[in-house]
């Protein structure tokens, strides 16, 4: 599939409402016709103009059968019937009216009856994949497991953004699925991972092991995936590419390189971080302390 359909603000400028509209449009619309479209979106522990982009997708997609999106939560606690509106900008009363044929869906990542496994990673490959930092704290074989939703739709459409991430080098794309709506086996050991690497080998890398095994395990997906990857810098959009995961989470990861990373002429001594507010537990409000780590002297 490659690129289908893009747009890269100038420097220091962002995307209008109407240019995403139109690559929205340029890529999604009529795409889907009478099909069954589950579209995998982020929480609101991740910055996204999400209530624009939700009423943007419903329309270019009016043509499919089915439009539902699930919350790729992860661990994340599941959210509220509330809190769920709030996260697509709509009001109770549009829930029950306008968009009352949208399925608004929380991940399960904990319930067995909610998963299902469509394959399994080797220990010989996560060895391959893990290089010089393998251990056997990594364990053995790792199974593939997936919320069932994805499997019960003609296609996936991921919507999320990328920025450089400590875990897996780049957010965004494949990570959507693993972990965003996996079982824990593969949330367990790309963690650990990417805990033995380190954040110094990984955060702003796009070719990092977790990203290989990510991309590993989304090979065993049989439902077709489009992703639509964004970067987002402030409440806007810098940068939106539609086409198959791989081609869109590149070109994303390489603006995010450019928008996201600031060089500094020397370490820092000190320095003093706050949490966004949108970070309701501690676990990811240390995100505010994990983006420093590589900036700061070693002594």
């Amino acid at each position: 599939m490659t690129i289908v359909a893009q747009a890269t603000a100038a420097e220091n400028t962002l995307l209008s409402d109407d240019v995403i509209q139109e690559v929205l449009a340029n890529g999604l619309e009529k795409q889907f016709t009478n099909q069954r479209v589950l579209a995998l979106i982020p929480d609101h522990t991740r910055s996204i103009p999400l209530p624009l982009l939700f009423r943007l997708l419903v329309d270019v997609l009016a043509d499919v059968r089915q439009l539902d999106f699930l919350v790729a939560l992860g661990t994340h606690p599941p959210l509220s019937e509330d809190a769920l509106c709030q996260l697509v900008g709509i009001t109770p009363q549009e829930r029950a009216t306008t968009y009352g044929h949208i399925g608004l869906l929380n991940h399960d990542w904990d319930n067995p009856d909610a998963l299902v496994q469509i394959g399994v990673l080797e220990k010989a490959q996560i060895q391959q994949i893990a290089g010089d930092v393998w251990h056997p704290s990594l364990g053995d074989d790792t199974p593939v497991r997936i919320n069932k939703h994805a499997l019960e739709y003609d296609h996936i459409l991921i919507i999320g953004p990328t920025f450089p991430h400590e875990v897996v080098g780049f957010s965004g794309g494949a990570k959507y699925l693993f972990p965003g709506i996996s079982g824990a086996e593969m949330i367990n050991t790309t963690h650990w991972l990417g805990a033995l690497i380190g954040i110094l080998g990984t955060i702003g890398v796009a070719d990092t092991p977790v990203r290989a095994m990510v991309h590993a395990a989304a090979e065993c997906v049989p439902t077709p995936i489009t992703l639509v990857s964004m970067v987002v810098v402030g409440s806007g959009l810098a940068g939106l590419f539609i086409g198959d995961h791989l081609s869109a989470w590149q070109a994303a990861a390489d603006l995010s390189s450019q928008r996201h990373i600031t060089w500094l002429d020397k370490p820092l001594q000190r320095d003093l971080s706050q949490p966004a507010t949108m970070y309701d537990e501690l676990w990811t409000a240390a995100k505010a302390m994990y983006k420093l780590e590589p900036a700061i002297a070693d002594d």
